[in-house]
């Protein structure tokens, strides 16, 4: 068959894919308009998972999953904004990690909000000023981001979902590495590349700032600087890619937190995270994490940060695997319970992928 006959082809397929994509668009319209009588929010995590799942089982090839996926995730970014114009807070500016996890989630048709700090990205989802936050939460190599976890005590906002993004950090810089004399980023940033720039960056001055891309905005106006940071804030700002994948550690992943008002509904996989706080008396710990086992509730993870309002006393922030509604998870709280002074659950949400 000739190179035109098959190309014919292709645009037959187009065609009818675009008549298809607008008529699911019509749906979608109505769909918005149910969530908007009945006070629901847009953003659905348990359908988002649906949705992935279904395309997932239906897929015959060759298109890898992976691939559909990535189609799939701009589809619904598109129905999200027809649904409602959404604006989505992260921490910024533009070109940080947090951005890249924002828009892994929701795609590029939905509005996005810089803010300053993770604080005010909470301030702007509980003011309604925005729709969802995105902050992260923890690294793989340098552990929890605690501003993220203090943030959770006096916030009412629920977790919604989850982002897992995978980290490369790389060199930028406008000069070559022999003529840098200070390198900017962010402290975690640093911590996961720590034995990279004692190799290749020996005795050159480390600078802390808020966000690699805030690193890659400095290194871009001062001679002899060079930041660490995303391909694409070399390519905002016009930077030399120095090295690639820096880091010291190659499955380097930081898990971020969709924040909300709303909570999604059960799926399949879900995790629930907690916070709480205990009186300070022998084996009080132990007593505490007896529901778990005893319900057989996996736990994930297990952090603690001090209360500031006395010393020595502590919050623990606790995520586990299944559902509050679950029985068995709603069974283990309900234990874990009577041994708190202080207990908030943070929300169940569809696990991250």
């Amino acid at each position: 068959m000739k190179l035109s006959s098959l190309r014919k082809k292709i645009d037959t397929v187009d065609n009818q894919i675009v008549s298809l994509l607008n008529k699911r668009a019509s749906v979608v319209k109505q769909v918005g308009k149910l969530k908007r009588k009945s006070g629901k929010g847009v953003y659905a995590p348990d359908r988002e998972i649906e949705i992935y799942k279904n395309i997932a089982d239906q897929n015959k090839g060759p298109l890898p999953d992976k691939a559909l996926k990535a189609v799939y995730r701009e589809v619904m970014s598109g129905s999200l904004a027809l649904e409602k114009s959404l604006t989505i807070a992260y921490l910024g500016p533009e070109a940080t990690f947090t951005h890249l996890a924002a828009i892994k989630k929701f795609g590029s048709q939905v509005k996005y909000s810089p803010c300053h700090s993770i604080t005010e990205v909470y301030r702007d989802v509980e003011l309604s000023r925005s729709d969802y936050g995105v902050v992260p939460i923890e690294n793989s190599t340098e552990g929890a981001v605690s501003h993220t976890l203090d943030m959770f005590i006096s916030s009412d906002l629920k977790i919604c979902s989850e982002v897992l993004l995978e980290i490369s950090h790389n060199l930028l810089a406008k000069c070559n590495m022999k003529s840098i004399k200070r390198v900017y980023s962010n402290p975690q940033v640093f911590g996961q590349c720590r034995s990279w720039l004692d190799t290749h960056l020996h005795g050159v001055e480390l600078v802390e700032v808020s966000a690699t891309s805030r690193a890659a905005e400095i290194a871009a106006r001062e001679r002899n600087s060079a930041a660490i940071a995303s391909i694409l804030a070399a390519e905002k700002y016009k930077l030399k890619v120095i090295a690639k994948d820096i880091e010291d550690n190659v499955n380097n992943i930081t898990r971020f937190l969709v924040i909300g008002q709303h909570a999604p509904a059960p799926t399949k996989n879900d995790k629930t995270s907690v916070v709480f706080s205990c009186k300070d008396r022998v084996g009080v710990l132990h007593d505490m994490l007896v529901p778990f086992k005893k319900n057989k509730v996996n736990l994930t993870k297990i952090e603690s940060r001090p209360s500031k309002k006395k010393v020595w006393a502590y919050y623990f922030f606790v995520d586990m695997t299944g559902h509050y509604q679950n029985l068995d998870v709603k069974r283990a709280l309900k234990g874990l319970q009577k041994h708190c002074t202080f207990f908030k659950l943070l929300g169940s949400y569809p696990s991250g992928t």
